[in-house]
């Protein structure tokens, strides 16, 4: 069995714009422990407050079967383990595991910690040696092994066996700096088998966008244990990333690693662990993005109907994701009637509606609509041309002012809309922080009098593209709006020469389709 090991709170933190707080760090942990991994590396306890603070705060959470591992170096030179302050403190964070890096490439050794080559080896051994008087589990991380093995061979196996003789209960081959190919893993890790009989694991960097499959090929090589991070987070090109590995695993190499009611949640932790980031989901990640099942043209929509297996490596349910059907002007009729479908509207391919609504997508897009990203506006536009959207209101007319009072100060926006809702007439201002923000403000305010509901919906964002029409500020611009309550999110598209106008179109889209939801739950 292949046993799991996230460092996605110490390695993954290292990522330019990722940062975790301590109460992050432990509701990642709970749900990693969810998903079955097996190791969970909180951090460096002797590098900063706040891993120390995350070692203590963890023992009060109850993981179903997941060990804790804090991670720190072998000692320093001239000192013995028991002095050493970095090993003394792995200890007092009383982990379940301990993973304990040391230097297998002889130009590190050096250059960086600039003692014997013997000397080093000394430190391997006997930091390991007394870990495991104190801790049960001993991680060793042979860092730039593979660098280390192409410059030396014998002496980068040398520290290998000094960490087996050591006792370690792991040794993890890394390559630390990602330089490392495919074909390069199996041969390496034949000579290391034939040096040392410890179990083995794989940590890998993306800096040659081979980590996963470096990682791949080492579990076919042998590699017991593997490392890596959720959605790949790591400094520079990232880590290996554990939503690649994780499905390859266990749906093509047959490795149970996870059961498959854990490798459904692999999506929604995904994307919490983005949210927790404060980052926007890569939505062209394999097995988790957005993208990873969509289809936009209209050949292959007709035959995933018919056979998934088509154009689908494996089923998206299985690791939490859905089949997404796009409408762009690629579409056929296909595309139509499978997201008609989806919006459980009844349509026939037969029917005049299916391609009126077909020419209309095209002649939008062909003025620079795109409904990808804005399926609440596709929806609304199938139902008008099935007349069967009801009339929630009419804007009459809408206002906005943009004034600038004083040089240092920032501009005023204030919005004036009128609606009419029924035979009713509402005529109502709103401020706002720019133009397109007073007008959402006003149109809200005006309706919220007959449809409460509106309280409960917000802009999540907000997203203009100038489209290449070569006319500078005459460009005509396509505005993308993200609307959610509590119940979920639905995108809106506007597209016109004058911003305000694209904004007001995919506002009252979002509007529009709120209300809508809300009629049919």
């Amino acid at each position: 069995m292949i046993k799991l090991y996230d460092t996605t709170l110490r390695d993954g933190t290292q990522a330019e714009d990722v940062a975790f707080l301590v109460a992050d760090k432990i509701r990642i942990a709970e749900q990693l422990d969810e998903l079955g991994i097996h190791y969970i590396e909180g951090g460096w306890p002797g590098s900063n407050p706040k891993d120390i603070a995350f070692f203590k705060d963890v023992k009060k959470v109850s993981l179903r079967q997941a060990k804790i591992a804090a991670f720190g170096s072998t000692r320093r030179a001239k000192t013995t383990p028991e002095k050493d302050n970095n090993i003394r403190t792995l200890i007092q964070a009383e982990p379940d595991v301990v993973t304990i890096f040391g230097k297998t490439w002889d130009f590190h050794v050096r250059e960086a910690l600039r003692i014997s080559l013997e000397e080093n080896l000394e430190l391997v051994n006997d930091s390991i040696a007394y870990l495991k008087k104190n801790i049960s589990e001993v991680i060793y991380d042979a860092e730039h092994f593979f660098d280390g093995y192409k410059a030396n061979p014998d002496y980068a196996l040398k520290t290998l066996q000094a960490a087996a003789d050591a006792g370690a209960d792991c040794i993890v081959l890394c390559d630390t700096n990602g330089g490392t190919l495919p074909h390069e893993i199996p041969e390496i890790m034949a000579q290391v088998r034939e040096a040392v009989a410890t179990p083995l694991g794989i940590h890998t960097h993306n800096d040659s966008d081979c980590a996963v499959a470096n990682t791949l090929i080492a579990v076919a090589a042998g590699a017991e244990h593997v490392q890596g991070t959720i959605n790949g987070f790591g400094e520079r090109c990232g880590n290996a990333n554990l939503c690649s590995i994780i499905p390859s695993l266990k749906l093509k190499m047959g490795q149970d690693c996870v059961s498959d009611d854990q490798l459904q949640r692999l999506r929604t932790l995904s994307r919490y662990i983005y949210e927790l980031a404060n980052l926007v989901p890569n939505k062209h990640q394999a097995y988790v993005g957005n993208s990873a099942f969509a289809h936009k043209g209209g050949v292959h929509v007709s035959a995933i109907q018919r056979h998934p297996e088509t154009y689908e490596h494996i089923r998206p349910e299985r690791v939490g994701n859905v089949t997404r059907v796009l409408i762009s002007d690629l579409s056929g009729r296909s595309n139509i009637l499978a997201k008609a479908q989806q919006f459980n509207i009844n349509l026939d391919s037969k029917d005049p509606v299916t391609q009126e609504i077909l020419e209309k997508i095209k002649e939008l897009e062909n003025k620079g609509f795109q409904f990808e990203g804005a399926e609440a506006s596709f929806e609304l536009l199938m139902r008008r041309a099935l007349g069967t959207l009801r009339h929630f209101f009419s804007v009459i007319g809408f206002r906005v002012i943009d004034t600038k009072r004083h040089e240092d100060e920032m501009p005023w926006s204030e919005a004036t809309v009128q609606v009419k809702v029924g035979g009713r007439i509402e005529h109502t201002a709103a401020e706002g922080n720019g133009p397109v923000n007073a007008l959402d403000h006003a149109l809200r305010k005006a309706l919220e009098n007959f449809y409460p509901q509106l309280k409960e919906m917000r802009l999540l964002d907000y997203k203009v593209r100038v489209l290449p029409a070569g006319k500078g500020t005459a460009s005509v611009t396509r505005v993308l709006i993200e609307s959610g309550d509590k119940s979920g999110r639905w995108g809106t598209v506007g597209v016109s020469d004058n911003i305000v106008d694209a904004s007001y179109q995919a506002l009252l889209d979002a509007i529009q389709y709120k209300l809508l939801k809300d009629r049919e739950l």
